[in-house]
């Protein structure tokens, strides 16, 4: 498949009142076409502001160095006028609240036809029956009907399902989900999964599915970037990291992740608390939470280097890692 995709040396910095405090350290990735990467990790670990540098929508205080190059074009160094071009059109993002995303004084059918008029060059009436059919592609019942509504007359699952229609309303190539299931309901979540998954085959969309929740990956996603303390600390294939984790925070997200199958077995979380951005351990950033760190991880910061086929980990712990070791 053809890399839509590829990031280089990704920093983002947010500059305090007396310092300066680097959220994302030197990320580096790839995307291809109709492929599905999961970012995963603890709230803090950078997985969001990542994607927020791509999208030119950081806070004032922030600022981005690196590469993102869509094609020739490097998202991270465009005007806002052009980033805008490409934002929606080229990129699409889906936040974790759809309610701060839709307008709520206008009227869903107002809002998808937007997308279209702007990027598309539509007309009215046009963009608003591609806006209805988009609608009922996502699964919305009575998607004319529905187009009527505004925002607070739906339900959660629906206002996310009318986000997941503008944002492929022009077909992107690159399709990014923030939590997108957090707040709903376990049947909605997987109804929503199963229709990221169809759409990814159906437009060849490379998906960024952005989350905490190991159960959201496991039937979704092709592959898995784990971060922690702003950096990329494992990546690989959902099945080599799933079944055979390279990194003890790996192991420890697994470890505490519910079974279906094992309800009756004991949740055994990673102790401790994740850093401070502004105060991060010397060594390995994940060390004091760590039953398998050593001297060289306190006095040394791994760096990410090939573990395997495909795969790549940040840990200088070569021995086995069973479950019952995580402390």
């Amino acid at each position: 498949m053809a890399q839509v995709l590829t990031v280089k040396d990704l920093s983002v910095r947010f500059a305090l009142h007396e310092s300066e405090v680097t959220a994302v350290d030197g990320l580096n990735f790839a995307l291809e076409a109709g492929e599905t990467l999961a970012v995963v990790g603890e709230s803090g670990s950078g997985k969001s502001q990542a994607f927020m540098a791509l999208m030119g929508l950081l806070a004032k205080n922030g600022s981005v160095s690196g590469q993102a190059l869509l094609g020739d074009v490097d998202l991270l160094n465009l005007s806002k006028t052009a980033l805008n071009e490409y934002r929606g059109r080229d990129v699409a993002m889906i936040f974790q609240d759809p309610m701060t995303s839709l307008n709520p004084a206008l009227r869903i059918k107002q809002q998808l036809a937007e997308v279209l008029v702007r990027h598309k060059g539509q007309d009215a009436k046009e963009a608003e029956r591609n806006s209805i059919a988009m609608l009922e592609r996502v699964g919305i019942p009575e998607p004319a009907k529905r187009a009527n509504a505004y925002p607070h007359q739906m339900s959660g699952g629906m206002r996310q399902r009318v986000m997941i229609a503008m944002a492929l309303l022009c077909q992107p190539k690159i399709l990014i989900a923030d939590e997108p299931t957090t707040a709903l309901d376990v049947t909605v979540q997987a109804q929503m999964l199963d229709l990221f998954k169809s759409l990814t085959d159906d437009f060849g969309t490379a998906l960024v599915l952005i989350t905490h929740d190991l159960g959201v990956v496991a039937g979704v996603a092709d592959r898995m970037m784990v971060m922690y303390g702003g950096r990329s600390v494992e990546k690989g294939t959902v099945d080599d990291l799933f079944y055979d984790p390279r990194h003890p925070y790996t192991l420890g997200l697994l470890h505490s992740t519910p079974h279906i199958a094992k309800r009756a077995a004991r949740l055994d979380p990673i102790q401790g608390l994740p850093p401070s951005l502004e105060h991060l351990p010397k060594g390995c950033s994940f060390n004091p939470r760590c039953a398998f760190a050593f001297d060289r991880c306190i006095a040394e910061r791994p760096p990410l280097t090939e573990a395997g086929p495909g795969r790549q980990k940040a840990c200088f712990y070569e021995g086995p890692m069973a479950y019952g070791k995580v402390a």
